[in-house]
């Protein structure tokens, strides 16, 4: 998902019943991505990308410009620039879909008729489901590093708090990078250890899962870090009311017997997650299926009902992890489906659920969670070199160094670095 940049023109207005070989909804990862990709493999086919903002988020990188390591310009670039050689961007937004007319309609006024659909609209922030968070965002000391103006903010709250309550959230899952609440946590934790104010800060984690993290074999390392830094883990805790102005948190909390009760905590700084839920425009459409995501098939992440769409991202409806390493290893799978479809051919790949999630539990340290679907661990590199049940130094300059580069000048520009499409029926 992206951030409208209202003040940026429209690059294309296409007229009613403009035809395009693959239309791609969304110009975020998963959008540039795939379209990338697929023009990479076959130049000459017509591609639109549908996006209303002028601007491009790193999302990954909020989390460090909240750890001040990054600076926030590192995170965002003009979206003109990126769209991949070939492919027109029409700046709108999508309105609607009509997938048995293979229509989609845009904010503009207009609309397009595609062959091959791509959605990759990204999910929906619901800060207004919090009753007086949005009054509250950026001030009173409550911050998101999930929001690209806040995240400052979250490194300014650090250097600032020299005692106190710090309160940090994390709501019912899905929600895009699971492991991002607690990154924001452990970072704080850790420069305020630095500071030598680690006694006179209480920090408290109230999340609404029933553990700390949904794949077991990376919970003890990050079990050593809640103790380490005198965390109070509260699971089944889900934050429902901020009072900014006194400064109060309220929460539900889910006793083992299935009982309710209700808690008020007070909070010098508080680090929220917002509920996360599939854009309306998908959930209202024939596209959705439960909870509102698009109904793709989990491994060739085509459509379950309509054969010349495919999905990708946080807005598809599977149960990967939603981060940018999923969407890395997706989006060649989606290109090469897509080509197929063009062809009257059935899917050639399929995808195995992998996500990553960089687990930056101290400045220079970080837990690299990698996992498909159903929790199987999936390591990218051998464990001598990198053991991601541990914490080490290597995932970190990968964090820092590595992975911003292979966003920015690999993924989004179509360079399939160790991410081949597997082709079905072959072994992995």
């Amino acid at each position: 998902m992206t951030d409208t940049d209202p003040a940026t023109p429209n690059l294309s207005s296409p007229a009613h019943g403009l035809t395009y070989d693959v239309v791609v909804v969304g110009g975020g990862a998963a959008g540039l991505s795939t379209a990338a990709s697929i023009l990479k493999r076959r130049g000459g086919i017509t591609v639109a990308i549908i996006e209303p903002s002028g601007s491009h988020f790193y999302q990954p990188g909020w989390t460090l410009v909240g750890g001040g390591v990054f600076k926030q310009s590192q995170t965002r670039r003009s979206e003109k620039r990126l769209i991949p050689a070939g492919a027109d961007w029409v700046q709108a937004a999508a309105t609607g879909f009509e997938p048995e007319s293979n229509l989609v309609h845009l904010s503009n006024g207009s609309s397009i008729r595609y062959d091959v659909l791509v959605v990759a609209t990204g999910l929906t922030l619901d800060w207004d489901a919090i009753e007086g968070l949005s009054e509250t965002l950026g001030r009173n000391g409550v911050t998101s590093n999930y929001r690209y103006d806040l995240a400052p903010y979250t490194w300014q709250l650090v250097q600032t708090l020299g005692r106190g309550n710090a309160v940090f959230t994390q709501p019912p899952m899905p929600i895009k990078c699971a492991g991002a609440p607690q990154k924001a946590m452990y970072l704080a934790c850790d420069a305020w250890r630095r500071r030598g104010l680690a006694d006179n800060i209480n920090v408290s984690f109230h999340t609404a899962t029933p553990g700390l993290f949904g794949v077991k074999e990376f919970v003890p390392a990050l079990m050593e870090y809640i103790q380490r830094y005198h965390i109070d883990l509260c699971l089944k805790s889900n934050l429902t009311k901020v009072d900014g102005r006194n400064r109060v948190a309220t929460f539900t909390n889910v006793a083992e017997d299935g009982a309710k009760t209700t808690t008020e905590t007070e909070f010098d700084m508080l680090h929220v997650v917002p509920p996360q839920r599939a854009p309306d425009v998908i959930r209202n459409s024939p596209l959705a299926g439960e909870g509102g995501w698009v109904s793709v098939d989990p491994a060739t992440l085509r459509h379950t009902k309509y054969e010349n769409v495919f999905a990708l991202g946080d807005v598809a409806g599977t149960s990967n992890a939603k981060t940018a390493a999923a969407v890395r290893v997706q989006a060649p799978v989606v290109a090469v489906n897509v080509l197929a479809t063009l062809d009257h051919k059935p899917a050639v790949a399929d995808y195995d659920g992998y996500g990553a999630c960089p687990l930056t539990v101290e400045r220079g340290k970080i837990v690299l969670a990698e996992f498909g679907y159903g929790g199987k661990l999936e390591p990218t590199l051998p464990t001598w070199l990198l053991n991601g049940q541990k914490p080490t130094h290597l995932a970190w300059l990968l964090k820092e160094w590595v992975m911003p580069v292979l966003y920015w000048d690999g993924m989004l520009k179509g360079r399939e670095i160790m991410v081949a499409p597997h082709k079905i029926g072959t072994p992995r």
